[in-house]
């Protein structure tokens, strides 16, 4: 069974920085697209970043292009979202995903939240 499990979140206050985790355990991560999501109160669950496992492209939402990062690290079996530039409009709580890549490109499976498995989240809060 696919696990899954966010770390790294925290109070920050605006333009400062965070380094979310997502560890897996009983599989291998460098098999499988991994996406991140976010859920603020009251909003729908909306795709931040994912990455293909398959050739390493990349897709961001417009709303984090050119502040966060997403990035793997098979040999610790973690993928990585470095966020700078943090704004009050990020506060969410912070999902990672991970689904094998088959026919959709990364962009799409972001968009279409084509995940199905999931860990429990992290809480981000960006305030002053």
């Amino acid at each position: 069974q696919v696990q899954l499990v966010e770390s790294g979140g925290g109070l920050v206050q605006p333009g400062g920085s965070l380094r979310l985790s997502c560890a897996a355990s009983k599989f291998t991560l460098d098999n499988y697209a991994i996406g991140w999501f976010r859920q603020a109160p009251g909003k729908e669950r909306e795709g931040v970043s994912c990455i293909s496992n398959s050739d390493g492209s990349t897709y961001y939402a417009y709303s984090v292009k050119g502040r966060f990062t997403i990035s793997r690290d098979n040999a610790k079996n973690t993928v990585y979202l470095q966020m700078n530039s943090l704004k009050p409009e990020d506060t969410a709580v912070y999902y990672c995903a991970a689904e094998p890549q088959r026919f959709m490109t990364v962009q799409a499976m972001c968009a279409y939240r084509s995940f199905l498995s999931w860990g429990q989240g992290t809480q981000v809060t960006v305030s002053s």
